[in-house]
């Protein structure tokens, strides 16, 4: 914290008269291990004042850690230091589309583009900024731009159907969101815009279809400027995005490796235990992944997820009274948890608490109309 009290302390980083003087905001609401890698690549930028990639760094550690508004000043004296080095444009051109600054961020991705034509997650970023502004018109060519490369990527395609849907070209904007979860699945986001597409081509069964799978799995390009930039930070949430790709990735060692690294600097923190233990099962080690659950239980008795995710691994190895009770647990914490209630009528069933359990099921059936199972279980649970 010493090397901290003297960085902010010290004269703004030999600012150009031009541009807005780059000095450390406070950083108090930090952990401690951020605040020393910021204080420490801050150090290095005052021996280094005319260093583009001694700014950049230091911008880079401050928009990972959330302070995007404090990182500008240091992307900017990187830019002009290093005009033709395209990542401090990129950089700025996140700032900006996430401060809701639209014309800076269209000004800073067309620089990019400049610097680097074709660059794909730029045409991306780019024609969702215009898209947003209600420019279809100038955003659909950069998405096209992007579809060319092979194989299509899924922020492309489904940029492209934003596109020609607000143009009203709904067949267009079928292909384009069929296409795009044709290539990933996932990305439930999708759902809803295509139901409108298919509404506008006058298919109500269609969207109907579409409505009902609709999510929030947001889409994004391939990108490795900002996969780098999640990767600058040393910090307990840090490790636990790249224990989240890992887990995505199915690399569940690696996993558990960010997960584990996160937890020995913040150990009350009883989600990235949940996603340890959640790696841990999947590794094989069902063992362990019961002891990660018991102990965020003991940290947090009112954590529903980690009781119920307690409660399905104790219900697969035949405890299933045991199960019930860290299920029933589970729905006392959150109510509206339909997966919850759901294993635990059919724990209660099991155990032959018959009463129970077609309570539980027409609780569920009332609270989850959407979710079907309620009312199938109930019906097939004759007195």
């Amino acid at each position: 914290m010493a090397v901290l009290a003297v960085a902010c302390s010290s004269r703004p980083a030999a600012p150009s008269a031009t541009l807005p003087p780059a000095t450390l905001p406070d950083l108090s609401r930090t952990e401690t291990s951020v605040q020393e890698q910021i204080a420490a690549s801050y150090a290095t930028l005052q021996s280094k004042p005319n260093d583009a990639d001694a700014y950049g760094a230091v911008g880079n550690l401050l928009l990972a850690a959330e302070y995007p508004d404090d990182a500008e000043p240091f992307y900017l004296h990187a830019e002009a230091l290093a005009p033709g080095d395209a990542r401090w444009p990129y950089y700025l051109g996140h700032v900006y589309r996430n401060r809701s600054a639209p014309e800076k961020a269209i000004a800073s991705f067309e620089r990019v583009l400049q610097l680097r034509p074709g660059d794909l997650p730029t045409l991306v970023w780019l024609g969702n900024v215009y898209l947003d502004q209600g420019q279809p018109d100038r955003a659909e060519p950069l998405f096209d731009q992007a579809i060319a490369a092979q194989p299509a990527p899924v922020a492309a395609l489904f940029g492209a159907g934003r596109a020609a849907l607000a143009k009203r070209d709904y067949a267009r904007a079928v292909d384009r969101f069929e296409r795009a979860l044709a290539a990933d699945p996932r990305a439930t986001i999708v759902h809803y815009p295509l139901a409108l597409a298919y509404r506008g081509l006058g298919d109500t069964a269609g969207a109907e279809a579409h409505l009902r799978q609709r999510g929030d799995v947001e889409i994004a390009p391939p990108d490795p400027l900002m996969v780098a930039l999640r990767d600058v930070l040393r910090s307990s949430r840090a490790e636990e995005e790249r224990g989240e790709r890992a887990l995505n990735s199915r690399d569940f060692d690696g996993a558990v490796r960010h997960f584990k690294t996160a937890l020995a600097s913040a150990p009350d923190n009883v989600s990235i235990r949940q996603k340890l233990a959640t790696a841990l099962s999947l590794r094989g080690d069902v063992n362990g992944a019961i002891a990660e659950l018991e102990e965020a239980i003991r940290r947090d008795p009112r954590f529903a997820q980690a009781q119920y995710s307690l409660g399905v691994l104790l219900a697969q190895q035949g405890r299933v009274a045991e199960a019930a009770g860290h299920f029933a647990a589970a729905v006392s914490a959150d109510p509206a948890f339909p997966a919850a209630r759901y294993a635990y009528a059919l724990a209660l069933a099991q155990t032959k608490r018959y009463e129970e359990a077609r309570k539980q099921l027409a609780e569920g059936a009332a609270r989850f109309p959407d979710h079907k199972e309620f009312a199938e279980a109930l019906a097939s649970l004759r007195p």
